[in-house]
């Protein structure tokens, strides 16, 4: 059986059991492993193998998609370019849906499957919908209402169903569609918010890929790059890392770098500023950039604990132009073959911009979580339901 503790994180109340992603108190609850206890298993299953650092404590309840055991890949001509004799990328592409989410999705599905979660709402910019949706087509049990906002409806892989039904909310942005999916829930009782940063299956899935990628490379990093949107991934592979130093398993704890575009950033603006907050004058109210997927222009509810950990890490937030990023993702392609969407290659962007600003050195261990892939196909969900954000939010009202 796994052990964790689910506790607040501004109150210290614990949860004996069910799914508890925000406290009574308003603060988050977060997992806690008693680390003497935990031990690695021999498993191509993921799932299995880190089973006593995920929030499930029955091992009949995981539900595996398939994910994980991507590629570390020791990326020498494109470290001989960029003058780093020691990069890895971690290649998610290489998961069912092309992205790192499908770690999420499998964790998520697991921890709904044990507290008795069976219908839940999300919002995302496409890949999260997209892995939860391709996790519920393939286990019984589940259904899953997604809510779009006006810009994201394109990046939906997937078609309208019985068990996944999409909403297409017109006339909102990313963060009002999220909204406009708990307003929903408060309309239909039996449907669960999936949260998105504040589940914490979302977060423990998520550091899968460095938990695979450290253990793979040669020694632990010291730099670890990742795209940041919410910074669910970036919160959990901070947990991961201190789990695995804790544990024998590192002997380095990394510093953390988030990268958004320079178009939505407001991460990186409120950091600059020295802000622990994200500052009402750095939200970006209409994102734009060609990294969708991290298109997120108001953090206020996330940024603060990513601040904390990027800071105790001695980390940092940078952005990229477009020009950057472009540029990143043709010399991944061209120099280790690996196809990967704009917001993976915000990362190799980052990577070259510090470089060249002398805060990497050549013989540093830099990590890149390559975070996904470019679809090769694009499916745009038949007899999805087309709602107004305004309607919505008086009826929930």
């Amino acid at each position: 059986m796994g052990r964790y503790r689910a506790v607040c994180q501004s109150c210290g109340r614990e949860f004996a059991s069910g799914f508890h992603p925000i406290c009574d108190c308003g603060g988050m609850v977060d997992v806690e492993y008693p680390l003497h206890e935990v031990r690695l298993r021999e498993s191509r299953n993921p799932l299995e193998r880190f089973f006593d650092l995920l929030p499930v404590r029955h091992e009949e309840n995981l539900r595996w998609l398939g994910e994980g055991n991507t590629p570390t890949v020791h990326a020498r001509a494109l470290g001989k370019l960029l003058g780093l004799d020691k990069l890895y990328l971690k290649d998610e592409t290489q998961n069912p849906t092309r992205t790192t989410k499908d770690r999420m999705a499998s964790v998520v599905l697991s921890l709904f499957q044990e507290t008795g979660v069976r219908e839940f709402a999300c919002s995302s910019t496409g890949n999260s919908s997209t892995a939860l949706a391709f996790g519920v087509e393939q286990l019984e049990g589940f259904t899953l209402h997604v809510f779009v906002g006006r810009d994201f409806l394109h990046r939906m892989n997937f078609d309208s169903s019985d068990r996944v039904k999409v909403y297409w909310v017109r006339d909102a942005t990313f963060v009002e569609a999220h909204d406009c999916a708990k307003a929903f829930t408060r309309m239909n009782k039996q449907v669960t918010g999936e949260r998105g940063f504040f589940n914490p299956g979302r977060r423990e899935g998520l550091k899968l890929a460095y938990l695979e990628g450290v253990l793979d490379m040669p020694e632990p990093p010291h730099w670890y790059f990742q795209a940041a949107s919410s910074g669910m991934g970036v919160y959990g592979t901070w947990r991961g890392a201190q789990q695995l130093f804790r544990l024998g398993l590192s002997w380095r704890l990394p510093r953390l770098a988030c990268i958004q575009q320079a178009t939505c950033d407001p991460m990186v603006r409120s950091w600059r500023a020295g802000s622990r907050i994200t500052r009402p004058q750095d939200v970006v109210h209409e994102p734009t950039g060609p990294a969708e997927a991290i298109l997120r222009g108001d953090p206020t509810h996330t940024y603060p604990h990513l601040h904390d950990m990027v800071y105790q890490s001695g980390g940092t937030f940078e952005s990229v132009t477009d020009a950057q990023i472009y540029e990143a993702q043709k010399m991944v392609l061209e120099l280790e073959g690996i196809d990967g969407c704009p917001a993976s290659a915000t990362t190799v962007a980052a990577i070259k911009k510090m470089v060249a600003a002398g805060e990497l050195r050549r013989d540093d261990v830099i990590f890149a979580n390559f975070t996904g892939g470019l679809r090769t196909t694009e499916v745009t969900p038949q007899q999805y339901e087309t709602l107004s954000k305004k309607e919505l939010l008086q009826d929930a009202a």
